[in-house]
Parts: structure tokens; C-alpha cells; sequence
């Protein structure tokens, strides 16, 4: 596995060769937006610089028809930035480009540096920006169903998808041997694997006790309440 690293600013026959060359293909991001970049870095511009360099690698992916990944890294906490404006990003990467997958990174000071007076990040940020993030990737949850606070953020105490949950009590609960896949991929405690499995239970007969949701390998203490 040949994972390759754009420069800012890289033309599109270095991008080309870096595509022709490896299985994934990043740049770092590293803050949502402009104006939050510009508070990390004085000599970036994140469209020109940043988002340019995976425009060309997705163009070329597609002019080449290559299994290219292509991944970005945004850290969190040290420009100020919210959680929707991250999730803005990364969704907007994911549906504009096929981005593969966001990396965050909370942020940490450094000694002798421009930002060595902040304080580092509370790692449960991260933690919840990548669950929402999965959530958008693999459960085929929209950007404005992740639920946030007034300021924008994730809730710290809760995991995204039990606060959508509390948040549509009309949706729930479900019946598991009707609700379709995307129904049941926003019931707290199931995957897609689990999802899959009740789905290819149902095709054999109904689904009619508790059990039988633990030997499809689901979380039944999280998922039976909804």
C-alpha cells in the first residue's frame, strides 16, 4: 500500500504521477475554511493551495479510471473553528471531489510556536467528530441530521447518533421486521453489518424475540429501547 502526500500547490503533473504511483493520495486541510486557516497559517490559501491539488487528483482518478483513495486531516481546536463548520467541509469534500475519508486531530500546543498559548483540545471532540463522520459516510446520514448545539458542536456527553435519536422521538420506535435499511441504520447500537444480517434474517421468517437480534450480532441493550 503506497499512500502519497500532495504539496500544497501541486501542479497537475505532479498530481498525475503521485496518482499513477499510489493506492490513496492526501493533503491536509487542517482548518475548515479560509478565515480559519488564516489563524493557523499565514502563507496558505485553502481553495488555491489545498483543494485545488485533490481537484486535480480526482480528475485524474476519473481520466484513468484507478482505485485512487483520497483522504484530508483537518485539526480541531486550534483556530476557533465549530463542528458544523468542520462537518460542512468534509461533507462538501465527500460529495463535491469523492473523498474517501476525514482524518481530526486535536489540537495539541506546541512549545516555541505562534500557537503555543492555546490550550489543547478536549480529546472527546475527536472522538465525536469521527462518529459523526461515519455517520455521514457509511450509515447515508444527511449533513443536517447530525445534531448540534446552538454554538454548532457535538455534544460531548452523548454519542451523535443517540442524540438524533432522543431528538425523533416520532420515528421511533421501530418495527424491526419492516423498517427499511435506512431506518434501521439511525437505530442507536446497529451497524450496516448488523443491518445486513436482520435483513437477510427477514428473508427467511420474521424476527419475533430478542435473541435472535443478539445472534445477528446487534447490541440489544442499545438498540431494543428504540
Amino acid at each position: 500500500h503506497l499512500h502519497l502526500k500532495l504539496m500544497p500547490g501541486a501542479s497537475e503533473g505532479a498530481v498525475e504521477a503521485a496518482v499513477r504511483l499510489a493506492d490513496r493520495v492526501s493533503i491536509n486541510l487542517e482548518a475548515p475554511n479560509s478565515a480559519r486557516l488564516a489563524r493557523l497559517s499565514g502563507t496558505k490559501e485553502i481553495n488555491q493551495d489545498l483543494v485545488a491539488p485533490l481537484r486535480r487528483a480526482a480528475a485524474v482518478i476519473r481520466r484513468l479510471g484507478r482505485r485512487v483513495s483520497m483522504v484530508t486531516q483537518f485539526v480541531v481546536g486550534g483556530a476557533g473553528e465549530s463542528d458544523a463548520e468542520i462537518l460542512d467541509s468534509t461533507d462538501r469534500l465527500y460529495r463535491d471531489l469523492g473523498l474517501a475519508r476525514s482524518y481530526f486531530s486535536a489540537f495539541r500546543p506546541i512549545p516555541d510556536t505562534p500557537l503555543d498559548h492555546l490550550p489543547a483540545e478536549d480529546p472527546r471532540r475527536q472522538h465525536r467528530l469521527y462518529q459523526a463522520d461515519f455517520l455521514l459516510r457509511q450509515y447515508g446520514f444527511r449533513r443536517d441530521e447530525i445534531p448540534l448545539d446552538p454554538a454548532g458542536n457535538l455534544s460531548r456527553s452523548l454519542d451523535p447518533k443517540l442524540a438524533y435519536a432522543r431528538r425523533h422521538p416520532d420515528r421511533f420506535p421501530l418495527e424491526v421486521n419492516r423498517a427499511d435499511r435506512e431506518q434501521l441504520l439511525r437505530v442507536p447500537g446497529l451497524g450496516p453489518k448488523a443491518v445486513a444480517a436482520i435483513l437477510g434474517a427477514r428473508r427467511s421468517g420474521r424476527i419475533r424475540e430478542a435473541g435472535q437480534l443478539g445472534r445477528l450480532g446487534v447490541d440489544s441493550a442499545r438498540a431494543l429501547p428504540w
